[in-house]
């Protein structure tokens, strides 16, 4: 199959980025290695933490975030989910409230400290029994580092709230 003019304007990508082609068909094509790819097969490529974007094959619109979105659903929706069904449902209610875009910033936040604090661990745990891992994990204090920092950002977070409903309501004349 010939590949189809991607309008330049859209076809731009980072500098060491792989870029997939994502076809009307729903086919995924890997212009790496000039072959058609599967969405298990993208999963990997973010598990190797490979720079990706994946593109719209005829108008070149940005679509990772979708297929970013559509993985993990597959991911939900195969065994063992990591959301509650309460988890998504409060996420859903951030969508459109003033709060969306730090609730945004305070997960990613959190989940880059739990990624740190994983390679950290599987750092230190480098040739351990499991025995010595088993001794490891019952460490006192082991996650408590990890639990202060979100503390922390949370802590933060209510007060960039409540700054900005001063000022808001100092805005309409209304002091605290």
């Amino acid at each position: 199959m010939k590949e189809p003019a991607v309008p330049e304007s859209n076809a731009a990508a980072a500098p060491g980025q792989r870029i997939i082609k994502k076809y009307p068909n729903r086919r995924l094509y890997d212009t790496d290695t000039s072959s058609y790819i599967t969405l298990a097969q993208v999963k990997q490529l973010v598990m190797a933490h490979t720079p990706l974007v994946v593109r719209d094959a005829k108008t070149g619109e940005d679509l990772t975030r979708s297929i970013l979105l559509q993985i993990i659903l597959e991911e939900e929706a195969g065994g063992a989910p990591m959301f509650s069904e309460a988890v998504l449902a409060n996420i859903i209610r951030f969508y459109g409230h003033a709060m969306q875009g730090m609730m945004g910033n305070y997960l990613e936040k959190n989940i880059q400290l739990a990624t740190d604090m994983q390679a950290r661990m599987a750092e230190q745990a480098q040739g351990m029994t499991p025995e010595m891992w088993a001794q490891f994990m019952a460490a006192p204090g082991l996650m408590g580092g990890y639990g202060e920092q979100s503390r922390q950002m949370f802590s933060q977070m209510q007060e960039q709230m409540q700054k900005q409903a001063e000022q808001m309501w100092g805005a309409f004349g209304i002091k605290r």
